[in-house]
């Protein structure tokens, strides 16, 4: 049995350096380089800035981050399990510029007993941003664990607040990190 190529490449961000993954056709990750559970580049990775959907996925990138997307538009392969897949497909109804609680999360699930397994899912997002698990947010509104570090996800929330004309979100601010409800939207299907 063949395995599909892997293709990789690299794009530099407000955050810092990314690595795009895809397997030629879909992406099947985003992460920060220096990213808690992001992947070694392996030897029979393939080196190719012109794989799909690396030129899209670029300009969605720049677009986001000048402030003017606020909805991706990518087709997404991510790996994982069954359950890890349901919480990145509910991470992508929650609102640009919005928060949930991790408890919140689990009981638009069907499990309310299930934060603890949302926040691990949540923790191995293949695709950061893009399946914003920065919008996850502790039930008493603070920022809580995230990959790239904590500093990022606020600025990430900041600079979606901004775009919406709200007050920044900041690790210190619980007044302005209040979970909103995960009001669903409609989504780009995986």
């Amino acid at each position: 049995m063949t395995h599909p190529k892997t293709y990789y490449t690299h794009h530099d961000s407000p955050l810092g350096p990314l690595l795009l993954t895809s397997n030629g056709t879909a992406l099947t990750g985003l992460y920060l380089t220096a990213h808690a559970h992001g992947p070694a580049i392996a030897a029979d990775w393939v080196c190719d800035q012109d794989a799909a959907p690396f030129a899209e996925t670029k300009r969605q990138l720049d677009a986001y981050f000048a402030g003017v997307l606020t909805d991706f538009v990518l087709l997404l392969a991510p790996t994982g399990t069954e359950f890890q897949k349901r919480v990145w497909a509910a991470l992508r109804r929650i609102p640009y510029g919005e928060t949930c609680s991790y408890g919140e999360l689990a009981r638009r699930l069907g499990d309310p007993n299930a934060a603890r397994a949302v926040g691990l899912a949540n923790g191995r997002n293949p695709i950061f941003l893009i399946v914003p698990c920065h919008r996850v947010i502790g039930a008493s509104g603070k920022l809580t664990g995230y990959g790239g570090g904590i500093e990022r996800k606020a600025a990430l929330l900041a600079l979606e607040r901004r775009g919406l004309g709200k007050p920044a979100f900041t690790a210190g601010n619980s007044s302005a990190a209040e979970p909103l409800e995960c009001a669903p939207t409609s989504r780009n299907a995986e």
